[in-house]
Order: structure tokens, then C-alpha cells, then sequence
């Protein structure tokens, strides 16, 4: 099942890495992610986000239990469970990643110790108090609920700026969305004029000056 892999295949595998660290900075500390080449010349970790988990490194090689995931042909396997060396209880899933022709090129392993304190484990899932704040994050269904919650949200951060003159708000909020993006969604200028009520022409003559 292992082959040797081209420059293609390497690159492939590159624009992996910061993959593995999104994973592992999701799921906190107690969560190892691996990313196993399948190179034939060396098959191998190439990529680790918390290896202490298992105490492995980069270069450390495949393991006995990846080359049987490998040989069942799931692209994803179940969850399945081992131990470490230490006796520590792991839950584990293996991804395989293929190149444009089909070929496995590297499996993505998740591997998740079960035996840390719980509250160990939440803490890093959990936000600190500090980090209670409302999110700048919008979760819309759709491009004009994405715009209009943006639009009411710096509306009312403006408003509360006593800093910011009041003949100066509009503009303001104009300023903010056009530095946002926001003014790339279809009808973004005519709905923003109807909830800030002023003219489209008074958001077309701000959008000039920043443009």
C-alpha cells in the first residue's frame, strides 16, 4: 500500500500541516493529531500536534495498527481504542488522504486520551472568563441575516462611542462594514442605507472616499 511519493504528493501533504495544529488547538492538549506518511523511502510522522500524548516526535515511525487501517480501505475509519506505553486509555480515529488519482498518500490520526481528569479535558474546550465576551462571529443561514446582524452590531458599538461625533456615526459604520467586505454582498449598499436610514446615494458617496 505504500508508495513513492512525488513532489505533488509532498505538497499535498504540506498544505496539511496547519490542519493538524487547527485540530489540536480545537480539542486542547490532551488531543494528539498525527499526519503519517505513506512515502515508501520513509514512512513516517512528517506532521505532530501534541505528541506528548504518546511521546512521539516527528520521524517517529507508522504504527503496526495505521497499516491495518490502511489495508481495510475505509477513507475514515470508527473509533477504535488502545493504550500508550503508559497505560493511558486512547480513542482514536484515522482519515486517509489521497492525491488526485486516488492514491493514499498519508493517513490523519486523531488520538484522544480518555484517562485525563475531565476537568483537565473541558478546561481547554471551555472559554476563560475573560473570553465570556459576545462573539464577533456571525452563525447566519443566509448572506443578507450575515450583513444585517453586522450592520446592527457595529451600529450599536458606534452609538455607544461617545468618542465618535454624532455627525460622524454614519460614516463610521460605512467605514467599518467597507473594511468588513461586507459591501461584496449583492444589495449590501441599498439594505444598509434602509437600516441606518439614510440615502443609498449618502453609503455611495462614503464607499467613494474609502475606495
Amino acid at each position: 500500500m505504500l508508495h513513492k511519493l512525488s513532489t505533488a504528493d509532498k505538497l499535498i501533504l504540506q498544505s496539511t500541516f496547519s490542519i493538524v495544529d487547527g485540530i489540536a488547538a480545537m480539542f486542547g492538549k490532551h488531543v494528539e493529531v498525527v499526519l503519517h506518511s505513506l512515502d515508501s523511502d520513509n514512512p513516517s510522522i512528517i506532521k505532530i500536534a501534541n505528541g506528548h500524548v504518546t511521546g512521539r516526535g516527528i520521524g517517529a515511525p507508522i504504527t503496526n495498527l495505521a497499516l491495518e487501517k490502511l489495508k481495510a480501505g475505509s477513507d475514515v475509519s470508527t473509533p477504535y481504542f488502545t493504550r500508550t506505553d503508559k497505560g493511558e486509555l486512547m480513542r482514536s480515529v484515522t482519515s486517509m488522504i489521497r492525491n488526485e488519482a486516488g492514491i493514499p498518500i498519508a493517513l490523519l490520526c486523531i488520538n484522544s486520551n480518555l484517562d485525563v481528569p475531565m476537568n483537565s479535558f473541558f478546561m481547554d474546550l471551555f472559554p476563560q472568563s475573560a473570553q465570556l465576551a459576545a462573539s464577533p462571529e456571525t452563525f447566519a443561514k443566509d448572506s443578507i441575516e450575515m450583513l444585517t446582524d453586522s450592520i446592527s452590531r457595529i451600529q450599536s458599538e458606534v452609538l455607544e462611542d461617545e468618542s465618535i461625533a454624532v455627525s460622524r456615526r454614519v460614516r463610521t459604520i460605512v467605514e467599518r462594514l467597507h473594511h468588513q467586505g461586507a459591501f461584496n454582498i449583492k444589495d449590501a449598499t441599498q439594505i444598509t442605507a434602509n437600516i441606518l436610514n439614510v440615502s443609498k446615494d449618502s453609503v455611495y458617496r462614503y464607499l467613494r472616499k474609502f475606495k
